[in-house]
């Protein structure tokens, strides 16, 4: 039986009017979308700027990425389940976990948006950093790391995302350049994942601990611990709180998903085709025992392409009967207590990376880097 993944993006995929193209001619995704806004305080500016050729504030600072993408993702993936699909396991990248975490019922969504706000309140006090991402091994670029330049991400066995302050940042990449790696900036103004936003996370932590949570009624795959998300680790608000400092392991989560069983669908549900190009390149996919199916465009190409991917995307869903006859909404928590978790899927602990399945090119992969 064929099952699903959806894939939720972060920091880096983020274009100027994404998704423009469903807003107004897509009423789930327009009722979503609109739903997120309205539970953020300046969810109108927001809404100006993400449609504006000039926006107030530019579209890679945090103030705007963050919310932007946690709302889009959000509003994809409900829009994939109320036309269907039913999830056999969900798996966010950075700020895409959050979205993902609403969705699968872990958080409601005015506290989901509550707390990505106040993490975003945070971020904005913080330092300013980057991010670069590197055609390399996380291993091969230990020679070149500091206390203040780290790896921030694990994209594929040989794409490696890199985060510190702008300053040794640029450092690191004159270096590396030097020795022949290739590099490319990912679109942040944040060094996310790395040491220089420990306060953020400290400050953090009371938001989450006061927050209700529940047990994933949607499996759910941490890209942070690459294992299954359980109810312990839901309720742990030091794991929430800690997100924009630990690494994102977003390829050993991917691969054991896609080496506990065959026949998955990987659903990208968010701006870009960056986590479908890397799934594309994992050896179960490329042996023929998986799809991936991107909801939106790879490259920014305006209302019309917009369209046009959705509806031919959710054409191949129903060609794989993916499709359930009933809308696949989730289901309200149950009054009075957590809900009970859904069966996580087989495979929780990372399978081999495997030689070289994933980066050809590392302008394919840099939209995924961050929260």
């Amino acid at each position: 039986m064929t099952v699903t993944m959806v894939m939720f993006p972060g920091q880096g995929s983020q274009h100027p009017r994404m998704a423009w193209g469903l807003y107004g001619s897509e009423p789930r995704f327009t009722a979503a979308f609109d739903e997120v806004l309205a539970a953020f305080d300046d969810g109108d500016a927001m809404r100006r700027d993400w449609l504006s050729d000039d926006p107030r504030v530019p579209l890679d600072h945090v103030t705007r990425s963050q919310p932007l993408l946690f709302a889009l993702d959000y509003a994809l993936g409900r829009t994939l389940m109320d036309h269907g699909v039913r999830p056999w396991v969900m798996l966010g990248h950075s700020i895409g976990e959050m979205a993902a975490s609403v969705l699968g019922g872990v958080f409601t969504l005015r506290d989901g948006a509550r707390l990505v706000q106040e993490r975003i309140r945070l971020l904005a006090e913080a330092p300013p950093g980057g991010m670069l991402a590197v055609s390399a091994s996380a291993a091969s670029l230990e020679g070149a790391l500091t206390d203040e330049v780290v790896v921030a991400a694990v994209n594929a066995p040989r794409q490696t995302i890199l985060a510190g302050p702008s300053r040794p940042l640029a450092e690191v990449e004159e270096r590396l350049r030097r020795d022949g790696f290739v590099c490319a900036p990912v679109p942040a103004m944040t060094a996310f994942h790395s040491p220089m936003l420990a306060g953020v996370a400290s400050a953090a932590v009371d938001g989450f601990a006061a927050t209700p949570v529940r047990a994933p009624r949607i499996p759910l795959r941490s890209c942070y611990t690459a294992a299954p998300l359980t109810r312990k680790t839901a309720a742990d608000p030091d794991y929430w709180a800690g997100h924009p400092v630990r690494p994102v392991l977003f390829w050993p989560a991917l691969d054991a998903i896609l080496s506990a069983r065959d026949d998955v669908v990987c659903v990208e549900a968010g701006p870009g085709q960056g986590l479908s190009t890397i799934a594309r390149r994992h050896r179960a996919v490329r042996a023929g025992r998986g799809e991936v199916v991107a909801l939106l465009p790879a490259r920014p190409g305006g209302p019309e392409a917009d369209r046009a991917a959705f509806d031919a995307a959710l054409e191949r869903l129903s060609a794989l009967s993916v499709l359930s006859a009933l809308p696949a909404t989730v289901p309200a928590p149950a009054p009075g207590g957590p809900a009970s978790a859904g069966p996580a899927p087989d495979g929780s602990a990372a399978g081999d990376a495997g030689g070289d399945e994933a980066d050809r090119d590392l302008d394919d992969h840099r939209p995924a880097a961050a929260p």
